[in-house]
C-alpha cells in the first residue's frame, strides 16, 4: 500500500504526513491541541444536529431511579415555582418535561428581548448649540443697501397705479 500523501492539518493547517493506518481519512496533525479542537468541533457538530438528546436520556435516567428524584433545578424565574408539587401531581418524567420546557421559552422570550434595543431617554445630541449655527443676513446688508425694514420687495406706500 503507497505511503499516504502530505496535507494540511485542518486546524493549525501545518503541513504532515498521514498515520498509514488513518490514510486519507485523517483530518489533522498528531498534535495534541489540534486533536482536542478536531473532537470539540465534532462534538459541537453532534449536539448541533441531536439538540434534544440529552434532555430526554436525563428524563428517562431520572425516571429510571429506584427512589423519587430530587426535583430538578432550574433558574430564574422557574425556580419560584413550587417544584415537587408539580412532581407529585405529574410525576418526575412530567415534571422534568414542564421544566425543560420552560427553560426553552425562557430562552426564547430573553433571545426576543436582546433584538430590541432601549430607547435612549435623554436628549439627542445631533441638534448644534445656538453659537454654532450662522445667522442669515439680509441681501441689502450684504450689499451695503440701505432698507425701510421692508425685506419682502412690497411698497410701504401700497400696491403700484
Amino acid at each position: 500500500m503507497p505511503e499516504p500523501r502530505k496535507r494540511p492539518c485542518s486546524i493549525c493547517r501545518r503541513w504532515f504526513r498521514p498515520d498509514p493506518r488513518i490514510g486519507t481519512r485523517q483530518r489533522t496533525c498528531r498534535n495534541p491541541d489540534c486533536q482536542k479542537a478536531r473532537r470539540s468541533k465534532k462534538q459541537q457538530a453532534w449536539r448541533a444536529k441531536h439538540p434534544d438528546y440529552f434532555n430526554a436520556r436525563r428524563i428517562l435516567d431520572r425516571a429510571k431511579a429506584d427512589r423519587a428524584p430530587e426535583p430538578l433545578r432550574v433558574g430564574s424565574p422557574l425556580n419560584q415555582l413550587p417544584w415537587d408539587i408539580a412532581q407529585s401531581q405529574f410525576g418526575a418524567q412530567g415534571a422534568d418535561f414542564i421544566g425543560i420546557m420552560g427553560r426553552v421559552l425562557v430562552h426564547a422570550a430573553q433571545s426576543q428581548f436582546e433584538a430590541y434595543v432601549a430607547d435612549r431617554t435623554g436628549l439627542a445630541d445631533t441638534l448644534h448649540g445656538e453659537a454654532a449655527q450662522s445667522q442669515i443676513q439680509p441681501v441689502g446688508e450684504l450689499l451695503g443697501i440701505r432698507t425701510t425694514g421692508n425685506e419682502a420687495g412690497i411698497s410701504s406706500t401700497g400696491p403700484p397705479l
